[in-house]
């Protein structure tokens, strides 16, 4: 039976993805470095090794990971939380051997430290941000505007240490920050192009492409608006624009009359105004050019609208 992924998040489709990925032994060791420093427990007298996700794809890694580089009995099981929505949590359970994988991994969990030297060049940085997120990193809908990636660690030390990480010595630049929400702190980035280079660190290059299809389509979508939007204040501009010309025309021609215009070209362009009152600059130059035999351009007609309201203002006082 085909899966029903249509209730699935964005951020668990990256988890998922990412966690296939096919990586080398340097880069599983950072991996399993990084996943076991947030979701690993080892038991103080029996040294079992105990790994936990809600992801069975995550689960399905860790186990096969464990296995290849350690030879070790690994084991699976399972408990359904007590919360509202039941989720299931998958444990990956080594029995024996546990201490040896977290010393090996550069992991002491009794004196809170984390494996430095884990994320030292580009496939151990790689594996271990890989790692990191997939243990413990959520990422926003791209449908969502707000663009957000975050890794949330207990550890205040850490979160430097991870941020630094993260922002040097990898493929692409980042500038991810740390901040503390209520008991826990976050690693996060923000920009969107952040974000893509980051999904396409840890493996997630589908997911990446999805993501920048609807970045892009929006960003398209805002660009649309924001011209729209110019297009009509423009468009009241011109309105507004022509408005006072033929209030000012009809002065000349009702009031004052058209002596007082010395211009031959203007008064042919005051007549056409009256005539075409909705017409745009680039229209009114086209008709007067046409009228003049001669080429006049936008500014000029500028030009003399700025003559005919000096004059205006000049003999209406």
């Amino acid at each position: 039976m085909k899966k029903d992924v249509s209730h699935i998040s964005f951020a668990q489709k990256v988890k998922e993805e990412s966690a296939r990925v096919e990586r080398n032994v340097v880069e599983k060791k950072a991996f399993l470095a990084a996943f076991l420093w947030s979701n690993g427990y080892l038991g103080l007298m029996d040294g079992k090794l105990e790994v936990s996700s809600e992801i069975s794809a995550i689960a399905k890694t860790i186990y096969q990971y464990l296995h290849e580089l350690y030879d070790v009995d690994v084991r699976f099981s399972y408990t359904r939380s007590a919360s509202f929505l039941k989720r299931i949590v998958y444990h990956v359970i080594v029995d024996k051997g546990g201490e040896d994988i977290v010393n090996d991994l550069g992991i002491d969990y009794f004196f809170n430290t984390f494996p430095k030297e884990m994320a030292g060049n580009q496939d151990k940085g790689k594996g271990y941000m890989a790692g990191a997120f997939l243990a413990s990193g959520s990422v926003n809908d791209p449908v969502s505007t707000n663009y957000h990636l975050e890794i949330e660690v207990g550890n205040e030390a850490y979160a430097k240490w991870l941020s630094r990480t993260w922002n040097k010595g990898l493929s692409a630049p980042f500038e991810s920050k740390v901040t503390k929400r209520r008991n826990k702190f976050i690693i996060y980035i923000k920009k969107s192009q952040q974000i893509s280079d980051f999904l396409i660190l840890i493996g997630a290059n589908e997911q990446c492409l999805a993501y920048e299809n609807i970045r892009v389509d929006r960003d398209f979508a805002n660009v649309d608006n924001r011209l729209q939007n110019l297009d009509t204040a423009n468009f009241g501009k011109t309105l507004k624009a022509a408005e006072r010309q033929v209030k000012e025309i009809e002065y000349f021609r009702d009031v004052a009359g058209y002596n007082k215009i010395k211009s031959d070209k203007l008064r042919a362009l005051m007549r056409i105004r009256l005539e075409h009152q909705d017409a745009s600059l680039d229209e009114l130059a086209d008709m007067l050019s046409q009228e003049m035999n001669t080429s006049i351009s936008k500014s000029n007609i500028n030009h003399l609208f700025r003559s005919l309201h000096a004059l205006y203002e000049e003999i209406s006082k």
